[in-house]
């Protein structure tokens, strides 16, 4: 199997089921016998047709009104994506993709994404006059309430941004080497801009391996010096998997005190598991726990330091999660701040007096950030705000982030 024939049945697979596209990039891109540039160029083409997904289709049909089978419409979109919006040796782009089809459907396809090579200027110019949505595919919902949130210009600066390849960031893991030593041992990494802890680096896999890092975002960050633990205290991550967070606070604790990390999915505590090990910390205890049901499992006022980093709808991390888009509902947001909310009122009174807690997501949307924050001090006046942060993908170049401080008298 070739790149493309690999980016098709990914793309295959996203489309007639219902698995994550991060989920079928582990079960079918990282047990691919490809060279790793081969399987980059295909995951590239599998994450770039779904980031572009709708202006793929509007000219699919400028190029055949006609009907389109879905199965013949996945191998244009990956040869569109080819021909007219990355650099690739377009006229061999043509001949391979082709070939991913079944004999008596490539005479179309071919004649299909030769027009699109002679007509290219005129289908990227039109590109640019259409409405937002489908330009930047993205539903129209949501490009509306982004509108009215952030202002249209600044709207269309984040569909821009969604639709961009991340960088890999990692946090250099101090439990076990510093920064000195992590930029002379892995050749290419440069410190994040303003940061200590937090490098860009163009291949983590031995990084990673080693224990050296973790990979995540510098916006991840803050809601952890929000906290401020320190070592000897007793400090709950109440939804920790997969771990980022959970490594950094005991990192901060120097491994010290009591860390309990608490996530209500045993699959992903497994995973939280086994991040922590590979990277050193020793001063977690482990909890199964669902915060909405059943908080029963720990005793009032247990804590000194309370880090909620609840689920939300992600909109903040959109570039990473490419799918995303074609998976939120307008409902998203009404459901998301009352569990939110929920997770808040349950650890609230585990909390001791004069503790600190914080309250982060990594969405863009005020419903589930301060409209949560103000919901949760109006139902519990003796907690006060005394910190907030807040970043934006288009003003702060980093992914959406966002975190409250708020201790209790």
């Amino acid at each position: 199997m070739n790149a493309r024939a690999l980016a098709l049945a990914a793309l295959t697979r996203w489309r007639q089921g219902t698995d994550f596209a991060d989920r079928i990039v582990a079960e079918i891109f990282d047990l691919s016998a490809l060279r790793p540039p081969d399987r980059a160029f295909a995951l590239e083409l599998f994450y770039g047709v779904l980031r572009n997904l709708t202006l793929l289709d509007f000219w699919i049909r400028e190029l055949r009104p006609a009907r389109v089978d879905p199965a013949a419409r996945d191998i244009l979109r990956l040869g569109l994506y080819q021909t007219l919006l990355i650099a690739t040796a377009a006229h061999a782009a043509v001949y391979e993709t082709v070939q991913l089809a079944p004999p008596r459907k490539r005479a179309l396809i071919n004649a299909i994404l030769r027009r699109a090579l002679r007509e290219k200027a005129a289908l990227t110019n039109l590109a640019e006059t259409l409405p937002p949505p489908t330009r930047f595919s993205m539903p129209e919902f949501l490009f509306a309430k982004w509108s009215r949130q952030f202002g249209e210009v600044e709207a269309l600066e984040l569909c821009r941004w969604n639709n961009q390849p991340p960088p890999v960031y990692a946090r250099i893991n101090r439990l076990r080497t510093t920064a000195a030593e992590f930029l002379q041992r892995h050749q290419g990494s440069v410190l994040f801009r303003g940061s200590s802890n937090f490098v860009c680096l163009p291949d983590a896999a031995a990084a990673l391996q080693e224990g050296d890092c973790y990979v995540q975002d510098p916006s991840t960050a803050h809601a952890c010096e929000l906290l401020r633990p320190r070592a000897g205290e007793n400090v709950l991550d109440a939804c920790a998997a997969p771990g980022g967070k959970a490594a950094y606070l005991a990192e901060m604790m120097q491994n010290g005190g009591t860390l309990v990390v608490a996530d209500q999915n045993e699959t992903r505590l497994e995973r939280l598991h086994e991040n922590l090990v590979r990277l050193g910390v020793r001063n977690t205890r482990m909890v199964r726990c669902d915060w909405t049901a059943d908080a029963s499992a720990f005793a009032e006022k247990s804590f000194d330091r309370i880090l909620v980093d609840a689920p939300c709808t992600n909109t903040g991390v959109m570039r990473r999660r490419v799918d995303l888009r074609w998976r939120l509902q307008p409902v998203d947001f009404v459901r998301m701040p009352r569990q939110q909310l929920a997770i808040l009122q349950a650890v609230a009174p585990l909390l001791k007096p004069r503790g600190s807690l914080v309250y982060s997501t990594c969405s863009l949307e005020a419903e589930e950030n301060d409209e949560v924050v103000a919901a949760f001090l109006h139902q519990h006046p003796a907690f006060r705000l005394t910190n907030r942060f807040e970043s934006r993908p288009f003003c702060d170049a980093i992914d959406g982030a966002f975190a409250a401080r708020l201790e209790l008298a």
